[in-house]
């Protein structure tokens, strides 16, 4: 029996991917803990792998009914489109956190810890060496996506998946050169409120980094598919929005946490 609908909106049939992520958040935020205190990293590993099986799921449906069972229409559409951005500000209060708790302790910096900033024996890590060309590696990205964009736009396909495919490459660089820095740096997490708001900062950004990277990577593949239009690309659009925001935090990082705090 076909049931027709008579309105423009996406009435989501139940799903269980959100249960099962939720799960998969709890294990891996757990499994954390049992690492870091206990060394046990089953739970962990556990708690990654059914969020990494729900994402592909969960994708797999959000570009089944948009591309194939034309569930989003305009209105739809506009409607995910305030959700990105309401996920941005969201995103955005994640960060004015940290930075409040970098400057809280930076500009009054207390007598534990040497009434200077930075602490007392803690050397921080030269603005101008992997930090800046983490930069210029980042800032690249963004003029590759919005190169991607406006060939989307154009119908340049070809055009739209290699300035993707060099974002994508530049996201991985970037994390790569991120991974690198922590390995070589001179203080740990534990090296006062400096290690602390440091590593939780820049960790924090270089976690959506991986998110957007992967969301990027995706669209990569949906464009090669021949899944985007010129009218139909809203996945993407979300995607180059979030890496955009990503772009952004890492300026202020860099000029507030590396340079100006060093």
């Amino acid at each position: 029996m076909i049931q027709h609908s008579y309105h423009p909106y996406h009435l989501v049939d139940p799903s269980p991917w959100p249960y099962i992520g939720a799960c998969g958040a709890f294990f891996t935020t757990v499994g954390a803990v049992m690492y870091f205190h206990y060394s046990q990293s089953w739970v962990l590993i556990l708690g990654l792998m059914t969020l990494t099986f729900t994402m592909i799921v969960w994708w797999r449906d959000v570009i089944r009914e948009s591309t194939f069972q034309g569930h989003h229409t305009l209105i739809v559409k506009q409607g995910l489109k305030y959700g990105m951005i309401l996920f941005i500000i969201s995103e955005v209060f994640l960060f004015v956190s940290l930075f409040w708790a970098f400057f809280h302790s930076s500009l009054a910096p207390t007598i534990e810890v040497g009434a200077i900033w930075p602490p007392r024996g803690v050397y921080p890590l030269n603005p101008f060496s992997v930090p800046l060309l983490n930069t210029a590696v980042l800032l690249s990205s963004g003029a590759t996506v919005t190169w991607a964009h406006h060939a989307i736009i154009s119908g340049e396909r070809k055009e739209a998946i290699i300035g993707l495919t060099i974002t994508v490459l530049l996201g991985i660089i970037f994390t790569a050169l991120q991974a690198m820095e922590y390995y070589e740096a001179p203080f740990t997490i534990s090296d006062s409120v400096y290690g602390t708001t440091f590593f939780i900062t820049t960790g924090a950004h270089g976690a959506h980094v991986l998110i957007g990277s992967s969301f990027l990577l995706v669209c990569l593949f949906r464009l090669i598919n021949h899944q985007f239009t010129r009218h139909h690309h809203f996945g993407f659009e979300a995607a180059a929005w979030y890496w955009h925001f990503v772009d952004v935090v890492w300026l202020y990082l860099f000029i507030f946490m590396y340079w100006w705090g060093s």
